[in-house]
C-alpha cells in the first residue's frame, strides 16, 4: 500500500521538524520545503545546512516558498500540506516590513496558487497561525463585569510605567483566557501575516472544497528553537542569555502572562486534525491552557540550569507587545478531544538539556539595542 505523503513547509525548522518526526512516526511519507534561513540555521561552510535533528527518512526539498517551481516540485505526490514555512519575530518585523509580509504573506500566496492552478490533488491542508493574531488578550471589566478584549495601551500609559489595560475607572483589569471567537487586532506587522494566513488558506479551502485548518499556536517552546535567533521565542532567549553567564532581559515589569505550549503537544495535535474531520474550516487556539508570568518562566529557566542570574527587570517597553494573552482551549477539548499534557514544569529539564548541548551565541543585546536605535523600545 503506498504511503500518503506530507508537505510540511518550514519543515527543517523548530516546530516543522517535530512534526516531520511525528508524522513518520504515524506511517507518512514527509517531505520538507526550506530555505534553510541563516538567522535560523546555522551555515557551515558557507553551505546550505540540513539540521542534524531532521530524520534522514525526510525528503528535503530547499528552496523559498515564493519559488513557484520549487513549491510545485515539493508539492508533487502530496495529499497533506502543512504550512509553517514564515519569517518569525514581533520586534524585528516592525522594521524589516517588506521581507515579512513577502517571505509570509506572499509565499503563503504562492503556495495557494499553485495548489489551485497545478490542481494538486490535497485531502487536507492545515497552516500555522499565531496567538498574536488577537493582540491583546481578554479581561474582566471590573466596573461592568463583562468581557472585554482590550485596545493596545496607548504610549502615554506606557511611558508611565503603567502597564495593565484600565477600565473606564483607570483600575487596571484583569485577565481572562482568550477564545478563538475573540476579535483580530494584529499589533504588529508579523502578527498582520499570520492573519494573512489564516484569511488566505480558509478562503481557498472552502472556495475549492478542500478541508483547512488554521491553529493559533500560543508560545511554543521545547528543544530545537533557534539559539541563534535572538527574535525566537522567549524561553529559547533566555537559556542563550543564561548560559553565555548574563541575566534574561525581560521588558516592561516582567509580570506578562504567556501560555507556553510543549512542542510535543502542538506536533500531537497536528496528527489530530489532519484525519479529524471536525477540525475542518475550523481555527482552534492550541495552548497549555496555563499561564506563567515573563519573569517566573526566567526564574525557572534559571534554576534548572543551576544558573545564579536573576532577571533584568528593564521596565521599559517595546512597541507592538502585549499585557496577557493566554489560550481558552475549550474549543479544541470538545471537537478534537485534544488537551495540552505538558507544561513549562514537566518539559523544562528537556530543553535545558537540549540547550546545554548547543554552541550558544547570545545576541539579545544586539537586538534589544537594534530596537531601541529605531525607537522601538523605550
Amino acid at each position: 500500500m503506498t504511503r500518503e505523503t506530507v508537505l510540511i513547509t518550514g519543515g527543517a525548522g523548530f516546530i516543522g521538524s517535530h512534526l516531520a518526526d511525528a508524522y513518520l512516526r504515524a506511517g507518512y511519507a514527509v517531505r520538507v520545503l526550506d530555505s534553510c534561513d541563516p538567522q535560523v540555521h546555522r551555515a557551515v561552510g558557507g553551505a546550505l545546512w540540513r539540521p542534524d535533528y531532521l530524520s534522514p527518512d525526510v525528503e528535503l526539498v530547499r528552496g523559498d516558498v515564493r519559488d513557484r517551481d520549487a513549491v510545485a516540485r515539493a508539492l508533487r505526490g502530496v495529499s497533506i500540506l502543512s504550512h509553517h514555512a514564515a519569517a518569525v519575530g514581533v520586534g524585528q518585523s516592525m522594521y524589516e516590513i517588506e521581507r515579512y509580509v513577502s517571505v509570509n504573506t506572499l509565499g503563503a500566496s504562492t503556495v495557494l496558487d499553485v495548489v489551485v492552478n497545478e490542481r494538486v490533488p490535497l485531502r487536507k491542508m492545515i497552516v500555522a497561525s499565531s496567538m498574536s493574531v488577537y493582540g491583546e488578550g481578554v479581561y474582566r471589566n471590573t466596573v461592568t463585569g463583562a468581557h472585554v478584549h482590550a485596545e493596545l495601551r496607548p504610549a502615554s500609559q506606557l511611558e508611565r510605567r503603567c502597564w495593565d489595560p484600565l477600565d473606564e475607572s483607570g483600575n487596571p483589569m484583569p485577565p481572562i483566557p482568550t477564545p478563538e471567537d475573540t476579535s483580530t487586532k494584529p499589533a504588529s506587522v508579523y502578527a498582520l501575516t499570520k492573519r494573512d494566513h489564516e484569511d488566505l488558506f480558509l478562503l481557498i479551502g472552502r472556495t475549492y472544497g478542500i478541508p483547512t485548518v488554521a491553529l493559533r499556536y500560543f508560545n511554543v517552546f521545547g528543544p530545537r528553537q533557534a539559539l541563534t535567533n535572538p527574535y525566537t521565542g522567549a524561553a529559547a532567549i533566555f537559556c542563550s542569555r543564561l548560559l553565555a553567564g548574563q541575566r534574561p532581559v525581560v521588558f516592561e515589569d516582567g509580570g506578562q502572562l504567556r501560555d507556553f505550549v510543549s512542542v510535543h503537544d502542538v506536533a500531537d495535535v497536528n496528527l489530530i486534525v489532519s484525519d479529524h474531520q471536525a477540525a475542518d474550516d475550523q481555527v482552534f487556539n492550541i495552548g497549555s491552557g496555563s499561564r506563567i508570568a515573563v519573569r517566573e518562566l526566567a526564574t525557572k529557566l534559571a534554576r534548572a540550569l543551576r544558573v545564579e542570574q536573576e532577571p533584568d527587570i528593564t521596565n521599559t517597553y517595546r512597541v507592538g507587545d502585549v499585557r496577557h494573552c493566554f489560550a481558552d482551549t475549550a474549543k479544541a477539548g470538545r471537537l478534537l478531544g485534544w488537551q495540552a499534557r505538558e507544561d513549562v514544569d514537566s518539559r523544562s529539564e528537556e530543553l535545558v538539556e537540549w540547550v546545554s548541548r548547543q554552541l550558544v551565541e547570545d545576541r539579545a543585546d544586539e537586538m534589544k539595542a537594534e530596537l531601541q536605535r529605531r525607537g522601538l523600545a523605550r
